[in-house]
């Protein structure tokens, strides 16, 4: 197996930096985890002492308020990681992740993950561009609330995850992930009762089309139009 766990790791942008020696090793003290849709992978507040990187599945990464009240920050795929905030500067985690489906992932210890970096400095280049990517989507989130309305809002969320989760089929781009409108409303800090209005609009233009919480874009220009 730890074979197949080395191959698999030496694909993920993070660890592209590593020799196969190296990835070997880090594929030796990697673990495998499992979650079910809905498990909580993580709470905000709790010591960050793991790296999480995902094999198969989708995960959110969310704010909750004392009143339950929630705001999707990001959800991520094959591939990505998560977690590496508090493994960095040592700090309890920054928000809550939760699985959006059955997740399988790796995960690393903060030591093994410090003892990669030691000895392949290119690996905190990577981690730098991570964090500098995110940083910059954050401040993109505030500018989008400031100057969008919530027809805007949800029409740049929906190519923004057909883009990274998106599947073209014969009549468009199917979004790989299963939305309901209050995860979808907490993702453009807005209402589920707007978001409902907003995507029957975008329906009955026949921009979008849902089935099974799966949301399909048949006009992504007319979408993109919309966005201002």
């Amino acid at each position: 197996m730890e074979e197949n766990d080395a191959s698999y790791l030496k694909q993920v942008s993070l660890f592209a930096g590593l020799g196969d020696e190296d990835i070997h090793a880090l594929a030796a003290v990697a673990k495998r985890r499992t979650f079910r849709t809905g498990e909580v992978i993580f709470h905000r507040d709790d010591p960050g002492q793991v790296l999480y990187v995902i094999k198969e599945g989708k995960v959110k990464i969310c704010l909750i308020s004392p009143d339950g009240q929630e705001i999707s920050l990001v959800v991520f795929g094959k591939g990505e990681c998560f977690g590496e905030l508090a493994l960095l500067d040592g700090l309890p985690r920054s928000a809550d992740a939760i699985a959006l489906e059955k997740a399988e992932c790796y995960t690393l210890q903060r030591s093994d993950f410090h003892n990669s970096i030691m000895k392949n400095p290119k690996i905190a280049i990577q981690v730098l561009e991570v964090l500098s990517k995110r940083l910059r989507n954050t401040d993109q989130q505030v500018e989008d609330l400031i100057f969008l309305d919530v027809y805007g809002r949800v029409a740049k969320k929906l190519l923004e995850l057909a883009d990274s989760h998106g599947t073209k089929v014969e009549d468009g781009l199917r979004i790989e992930v299963r939305l309901t409108q209050q995860e979808l409303a907490s993702m453009v800090g807005a209402s589920r009762e707007s978001v409902n209005k907003v995507l029957g609009y975008f329906t009955d233009k026949k921009f979008i089309s849902t089935d099974r919480h799966r949301i399909t874009i048949h006009r992504v220009e007319d979408l993109r139009r919309r966005i201002y």
